[in-house]
Parts: structure tokens; C-alpha cells; sequence
């Protein structure tokens, strides 16, 4: 039998997930054949089989095609199936309620923390909702290519000349002014969308400036089968002189994951568009239309009106909702009326009652007017820090609570923002979970953006705002980072809400754990044996960096073996050994050098799902055999059980 296998210790395979959801959907277009890079037998595609399957729908070489192309799109495509050797540390003294809460926050680039979150959160996330860069003339600060220093990043991407000064703007007459953004949102997006779950949906914010083409993107990537609306947000209520129109809105697109599965929810139900002038024992009722928009079947029939004799057909275009026998049914029941008089068109009775009982909520409309706005936003911020503006422009939490209500949010439920700014979605979240009963889970990402750097490059008025932010984070002995806003905002809204209602937020989860993006845990050895001298050799016995905790390690396998951040821990000792147990046995882990046979009994007796070991903790390679025995006789697990769940390190 083989030694324990180690862990791939990097982010998810782009190229290797599309690859596994084709093999789900079309797996006779698959052979085996030599990889052309290492000689290996593996599975690979067959195009012309992949070709035969798709018949006339297969384009290959089209002179002339619908499609959406800037300069850079090829680059971010393939970025997004490029891996990742990264990873997440835990910051726990940043935390709030470590052990207990299921909401994370984390500070990195949000698209290496998008491919970080793949393995263990694909296809798990019931909503997102960003608020990304609005490409007002600003760095975006986002460097998307991870095998490039920053320097020749910013060479790259336009930010800095030949001689390396650095530029701070992407001014509109940059000749990749709008291409810049195109990639920046495209290659998050595309990852994004993996993370969604099939009833998932996303909401986007922007503004008129990128609209259209974050339109077409999103088309490209969810599909334009899959948009379900635009909503129109009034953002402010006062009106700016400064130009023609005063821009007094943002739009913010959804689109689902699929459409056909999409569960989406929406206001709630006012009684008051209930009355009851003839008495039904069911109770209030409004009159709905009973006509659908669409030809076919037996459903366009004459229906008479009992008083005037008159008969009625469905519209032009359209068809009764019922057949004929369905249609008597509701008229027995009394729930066809034709008019509060009864002396015109066919509708059908709709009850507050039962509308309630199954949970029934009000569509949505595409204008929100009511929602608050941006003013609403800065003074829920100012309230939280004393009156100081510590944020421009911030979403109110009232807008989010919204859309999370359209998203049909419920228990368990995860909430993702990976453009997270003051960190609204959390407070929003809070909120929610207080007023509607619920337990949703968010996960917030934010840019760790170095605020004296954007205060020399940033506009009089976000001027002053980032000097308040700056001169407050100073009183709290904090580094001058947004991730710090964001994270006391959190903290402060969190105490707000449960100091104003002590005796309903007993449960209520405010906390969060923070992770930051770092390097890999293990150190470099893609060496041959003649680049290294006899103390480097040490590196391919323990190839753990020294400044790395067990804790790290611990995280590190947890997104590496797929399992979910915020899931439960527990620490025990044997032998002088510390034993993790994540969620009561999904995962169990030591770290400790020279195992014991009582440390792998301990471990063993938890019924683990996932057993990970460090390397050093066996002097021999016949120690590491010896564990697959053990795990053997004290779960039963066959030679195949043994080798899929347990890993070294």
C-alpha cells in the first residue's frame, strides 16, 4: 500500500472544474489519451465527438458572430483558470466571536480570494451582491496577474511608465479606459458565478457610465436567459446642477444562476389592498387577472357572466389561465368574480389569507424609490463613529435588506460581497436575520486599500473624508487600511443593534472571523537537486515556512481539502499533541511531530471524514503506512476509503 498522499496545496483548477462539468453533462466526448506536457495517461476531450454532439449548433472559425470583445478579454479568460499558490491565514484577534459565529470577512484581492473560496464553496452560495468600481477615472487597484511582480503589473496594466513612476488614474483618455474595467469585472465574475448555487442569484450596482457593457458581460457569463431585471434605485432625492441631468440613480442588474430553479422573493404583502365587501368567510380578497400571455390548448373559451348574460373571451394574444373544467371548479367555489359589481370581465378572487399561510410575498417593482439613499447610508456610518464621515457614498443598509429579501434569503443561507467596502452587507444582514427570524451567513472580501496612498491621488472632497478616516483610525490605534473601517463599522453595528434589542438578539450572530490573503504555507522546492546545498535539502523534509502557526496549516487544509471556513472547531490534547476536530469530525488534524499510537486512536475514534498529518510527524515511511492499518481496523474502511481520506502535509 502507498504512503499518504499530500494535499495539492493550491487554489482550485479553472480549466480542470469547466473540464468536470462538461464530463457531467457530456461524458462520451471524453477519451484517454497522452498529455502532451508530462506523457501521462489522462482524461482529456475528444472535439470531434464533442463536435458530432453539438450538430449544427457548433461554430468554428465564424467570419462574422455576435460577441462582445475588448482589448485584454483573452488575458482575463485566461486568468481566471490560472491556480493560485495562496492562501488564507486566520487573524483572530481581529475576530468577534471566533468560536461561535458562521460570517467571514477578509481582507486580500478579491479575485485570488475568489479562487481561494472555490474548492470549498462551489456551487454553495444562495446570493451575491457587489458594488464595484464605478470607473470614474481611478486606479482600480485590482492586479490580476499573480506570475508578474507588482512592478511589472503596473507596467502592464498602464499604471506606471517605463521609468517606473506611477500613475493614479485611468483617465477616459486612456485608450483602455473602458477595456480595463471589462477585465477587471469579467474575470471576477466568471469565478463568481461557479460560486453560485443552482436557485442562486447576483446582484450587481452600477451606474450609467458601465452599464451597458456590464449588460453584455453579464449576458456572456450567466447567460441572457438567465436576467431577471434592472432595478432602477433612486440614490439621492436633491438635484445637482453640474450637469444637463441631474443623475439621481443607480441600476443594479440580477441575474440568476438558472432561472428555471430560481427561487426569488420580494415585498411583503399589504393587507389594506384586501377588502371583503361580500362577507367570504375566507376572508379579504383583490381581484387578479385570470389571462396568460400565450397561445394554446383548450383555454380560449367563452366565459358568461351570470348577471348581464355577456360572454367573454381572453385577449387578443393571450388565453384563459384555467381550462374549462378547472374554470367551473373556481366558479363553484365562489373565487371567479366579474367585477367588484359583477358587471364586467372575469377575475379570480386572491386571499390575504392564504397568500400569508404559504408564505406568498409582493413583486417587486423595477423603481425603488423608497429604499433610502446614499445620505441614508453616510449618516448610519456617522452615527456608529461619533459623527464622523469616515466613508463616502456608502449603500444604506435599508437598499441591501432589500435585495436580500429579493434573493429569498433563509436560514443557513451564505451572502456574499466580494466588493465590500464599509462592510454595509454584514449590517445589513444583521438586520435582516433580526427583523425576518432568519440565520444568514455572509462572507464580506475587501481590498486591503492603503488609504495614505489614495489620499494623494484622491479629489478635494474624498479628500477630507480620507483624512477623517485616517485621523480616527489613529484614535483606535489601528493601521490606516479600509479593511479597518469596515471591520469597526461591524463591530459597532453589531453592538448597536443588540444593546437596543437585548431581549430578541440573544442569538443573534454579529461576529465575524477574518482571514487575510497570504502566501503559501510551504516553501518553494520546484528545484532540481544541483540548485541546492545540503542545508536546503532540509526544506524537502520540512518545507513549512517557520512563521507559520498550526492554526495556519489547519485553515490552509480546510480550503484545500474543500471544506467551509466557518464551520465549528474544537482543541484536545494527548500525549502532549494537539488534535483539531472541525465540525464534530469532517476534518481532524495534528500537527505535532512524533505521533503516537494513542494520538492516530483519538483521532480515529471521532469517525473523521478528512485526517490530515503533518509529514514530520513520522520518523519512518513504515510510520506512515502503519496509520492506514490503524484507520482500517478502527473504522473499517477498505484500501480505497483509506487512501481518498487521509493526507499529509
Amino acid at each position: 500500500m502507498n504512503s499518504p498522499e499530500r494535499l495539492e496545496m493550491q487554489s482550485a483548477d479553472g480549466a480542470q472544474l469547466n473540464l468536470d462539468a462538461l464530463y457531467q453533462i457530456a461524458p462520451s466526448c471524453f477519451t484517454e489519451a497522452a498529455d502532451p506536457k508530462t506523457g501521462k495517461i489522462k482524461r482529456m476531450v475528444n472535439f470531434d465527438t464533442l463536435r458530432q454532439l453539438l450538430g449544427d449548433d457548433a461554430v468554428e472559425d465564424a467570419t462574422e458572430a455576435y460577441e462582445f470583445n475588448w482589448v485584454g478579454k483573452q488575458a482575463a479568460r485566461a486568468e481566471v483558470l490560472r491556480p493560485i499558490r495562496k492562501t488564507l491565514r486566520p487573524v483572530k484577534e481581529d475576530s468577534v466571536d471566533w468560536d461561535t459565529t458562521h460570517n467571514l470577512y477578509i481582507e486580500g484581492d478579491n479575485l485570488e480570494v475568489l479562487k481561494l473560496l472555490q474548492k470549498s464553496y462551489l456551487g454553495k452560495v444562495k446570493m451575491i451582491y457587489i458594488d464595484p468600481p464605478y470607473n470614474t477615472g481611478n486606479d482600480f487597484i485590482y492586479h490580476d496577474d499573480s506570475s508578474r511582480s507588482q512592478e511589472e503589473e503596473d507596467l502592464a496594466a498602464g499604471n506606471i511608465d517605463s521609468n517606473g513612476m506611477k500613475f493614479r488614474k485611468n483617465s477616459d483618455t486612456f485608450g483602455r479606459f473602458h477595456s480595463a474595467w471589462c477585465s477587471m469585472i469579467y474575470s471576477r465574475l466568471m469565478i463568481a458565478r461557479t460560486l453560485l448555487k443552482e436557485n442562486g442569484v447576483i446582484f450587481i450596482s452600477i451606474d450609467d457610465k458601465e452599464e451597458g457593457n456590464l449588460r453584455k458581460i453579464c449576458n456572456e457569463v450567466f447567460g441572457e436567459n438567465n436576467f431577471v431585471s434592472n432595478i432602477i434605485w433612486q440614490s439621492r432625492t436633491s438635484i445637482s446642477n453640474d450637469d444637463e441631468v441631474s443623475t439621481n440613480h443607480n441600476h443594479t442588474l440580477i441575474y440568476s444562476k438558472n432561472r428555471e430553479t430560481l427561487t426569488f422573493g420580494g415585498e411583503d404583502i399589504d393587507e389594506s389592498d384586501y377588502i371583503n365587501p361580500d362577507n367570504d368567510p375566507r376572508g379579504p380578497w383583490k381581484l387578479v387577472p385570470i389571462d396568460a400571455n400565450h397561445v394554446g390548448g383548450d383555454t380560449s373559451y367563452p366565459i358568461r357572466n351570470p348577471k348581464t348574460g355577456v360572454d367573454y373571451y381572453p385577449p387578443n394574444g393571450r388565453i384563459w389561465c384555467y381550462n374549462k373544467q378547472t374554470l367551473d371548479e373556481l366558479m363553484k367555489d365562489r373565487r371567479i368574480k366579474f367585477g367588484l359589481t359583477d358587471d364586467s370581465s372575469p377575475k379570480r378572487k386572491l386571499y390575504y389569507k392564504e397568500r400569508i399561510e404559504k408564505g406568498d410575498v409582493k413583486t417587486p417593482s423595477s423603481i425603488l424609490l423608497d429604499a433610502g439613499t446614499t445620505k441614508t447610508g453616510t449618516t448610519e456610518i456617522m452615527e456608529l463613529f461619533e459623527n464622523q464621515k469616515v466613508f463616502d457614498y456608502p449603500k444604506p443598509t435599508t437598499f441591501i435588506e432589500r435585495l436580500i429579501k429579493y434573493g429569498f434569503v433563509k436560514k443557513d443561507d451564505i451572502v456574499l460581497d466580494f466588493f465590500s467596502g464599509s462592510g454595509t452587507t454584514a449590517h445589513a444582514a444583521f438586520n435582516y436575520n433580526l427583523k425576518e427570524g432568519q440565520k444568514c451567513q455572509t462572507i464580506l472580501v475587501q481590498f486591503p486599500e492603503n488609504l495614505d496612498e489614495s489620499l494623494t491621488s484622491a479629489s478635494t472632497d474624498a479628500k477630507k473624508t480620507i483624512k477623517v478616516a485616517i485621523d480616527y483610525l489613529d484614535s483606535l490605534n489601528k493601521k490606516h487600511f479600509i479593511p479597518e473601517i469596515a471591520k469597526e463599522r461591524i463591530r459597532r453595528a453589531g453592538n448597536k443593534i443588540k444593546e437596543e434589542s437585548p431581549l430578541t438578539t440573544q442569538d443573534l450572530d454579529t461576529g465575524f472571523r477574518v482571514f487575510r490573503v497570504d502566501s503559501s504555507n510551504y516553501e518553494e522546492v520546484e528545484h532540481t537537486p544541483k540548485d541546492w546545498n545540503q542545508d536546503q535539502l532540509d526544506l524537502f523534509l520540512n518545507n513549512i515556512k517557520s512563521d507559520r502557526t498550526d492554526f495556519d496549516l489547519l485553515f490552509g487544509c480546510i480550503l484545500d481539502w474543500g471544506v467551509q471556513l466557518s464551520l465549528p472547531m474544537t482543541t484536545e490534547e494527548m500525549d502532549g499533541k494537539i488534535i483539531y476536530t472541525v465540525n464534530e469530525g469532517d476534518l481532524v488534524a495534528c500537527f505535532a511531530d512524533k505521533v503516537t499510537d494513542n494520538v492516530v486512536r483519538v483521532m480515529a475514534e471521532k469517525q473523521p471524514l478528512r485526517v490530515i498529518f503533518r509529514d514530520s510527524c513520522f520518523e519512518r515511511d513504515a510510520d506512515k503506512i502503519n496509520i492506514y492499518e490503524t484507520f482500517k481496523q478502527l473504522l473499517d474502511w477498505s484500501d480505497q476509503e483509506v487512501v481518498k481520506n487521509i493526507r499529509v502535509i
